[in-house]
């Protein structure tokens, strides 16, 4: 149980660094060997569509050359409107996206109102600058966040950088090992009115792309039955697309490869 010390503010974080310290996790001690057998995870995408924000994951994290794990979750609801999406040290990285789910919920019960959807972004920002000592030896969190603005009626998108940097996207972005592929394929399929059912189309073939290129991001697994994440949030808050809907895409896609004469 924690007790209140001498902060007397709204967030959770600022009061476990002011009065909690010993709680936050303390990466300075580890050697380089430790932190190359630490689980990366690897590609994330995220764009607006005409009805709100998709967020997409693949499910692989490799530890130096070696695969850590085939179905690591990557893309975390933050509150009713809001979701991250990880890349980088896995543990580091899943850590902060359940911290920030409290800061939210902690603030929303301190003040009695829900944060806006640019103060969220904020929140993150502030945390990964606090990761700054441990993303210079190696762990670094290097996240995407987005969500439904409930004020403005819109999905919005930030990047980040590992010194805490916001950056506003507003079409789409990915980060991770695969990121760049992801993002030339999605400066192909994008397009500013995509409905709901087009976006999740163009974020497997964006995680398609990206796998078939970069060994350390998972795609479909057809055979494992392992399916990227992908939620979306809209006015009406999240929603999943469905394994069976991703792999109907991802069959669409082999087809048209195929047809197309490319394997």
């Amino acid at each position: 149980m924690l007790v209140r010390g001498s902060y007397q503010g709204s967030s959770f974080f600022e009061l476990l660094q002011l009065d909690h310290r010993h709680l936050m996790p303390d990466l300075s001690a580890w050697g380089r060997s430790a932190i190359e057998s630490v689980p990366h995870g690897t590609t994330v995408l995220a764009m607006r569509f005409s009805t709100g924000v998709l967020v997409a994951g693949d499910r692989l994290a490799t530890a130096g050359h070696s695969v850590a794990s085939r179905d690591v979750v990557k893309v975390f609801e933050t509150d009713p409107y809001s979701v991250m999406a990880i890349s980088g040290a896995a543990g580091p990285c899943i850590e902060m996206a359940r911290i920030l789910s409290v800061e939210l919920e902690h603030y929303e019960k301190i003040e009695g109102e829900r944060l806006e959807l640019e103060g969220k972004a904020n929140k993150l920002s502030q945390m990964i600058r606090a990761n700054l000592p441990a993303a210079m030896q190696g762990l670094a969190v290097v996240p995407l966040f987005a969500g439904f603005d409930t004020r403005r009626k819109t999905g919005r998108l930030w990047k980040f950088d590992i010194t805490g940097g916001r950056y506003e996207e507003t079409e789409f972005d990915a980060t991770g090992s695969g990121g760049l592929y992801a993002r030339e394929s999605l400066k192909h399929g994008w397009t500013r009115n995509l409905g709901r059912d087009e976006a999740v189309k163009v974020a497997v073939a964006a995680l398609s792309a990206a796998a078939d290129e970069d060994r350390a991001t998972g795609g479909v697994d057809l055979e494992r039955g392992i399916y990227p994440i992908i939620k979306m949030c809209t006015t009406t808050g999240h929603a999943d697309a469905t394994e069976a809907e991703i792999a109907a895409c991802y069959r669409e896609i082999l087809a048209a490869r195929t047809a197309g004469g490319n394997r």
